[in-house]
């Protein structure tokens, strides 16, 4: 994915929270759309990433984010959580909390790439 905010075209890939919420600002999609993944760098395999994605126009901006240390994710700070064995994983629940927080429009969807 290279960066083509300019062009607006393709996929674009977002370094930072602070510029996905300008984005966001800015264009005012109809959606944000969510996937927790699993993080490839833990033994575990853990469904620690986020990938967070804008459409908007013939662009779709994308922001990932990975565990900080073991409590939190780097960018957006949403908590991590643990199982019953100790294994680290993100809850839904916190993730749609944080994007209705941070974005405060009622008429936002915010969904998981796997309910579109």
């Amino acid at each position: 994915m290279q960066s083509k905010e300019r062009s607006g075209e393709g996929v674009v890939k977002i370094r930072s929270w602070a510029e996905f919420k300008r984005l966001a600002e800015s264009l005012k999609p109809k959606a944000v759309v969510y996937n927790i993944e699993q993080n490839g760098l833990s033994p575990e395999r853990e469904l620690t990433n986020l990938r967070l994605i804008l459409p908007a126009g013939s662009a779709y901006y994308v922001l990932i984010d990975s565990p900080r240390g073991e409590e939190r994710l780097k960018e957006t700070g949403i908590p991590l959580r643990k199982d019953e064995k100790g294994n680290r994983y993100l809850e839904e629940e916190d993730v749609i909390k944080f994007l209705k927080e941070q974005f405060k429009r009622e008429d936002l969807i915010i969904c998981s790439y796997w309910t579109i």
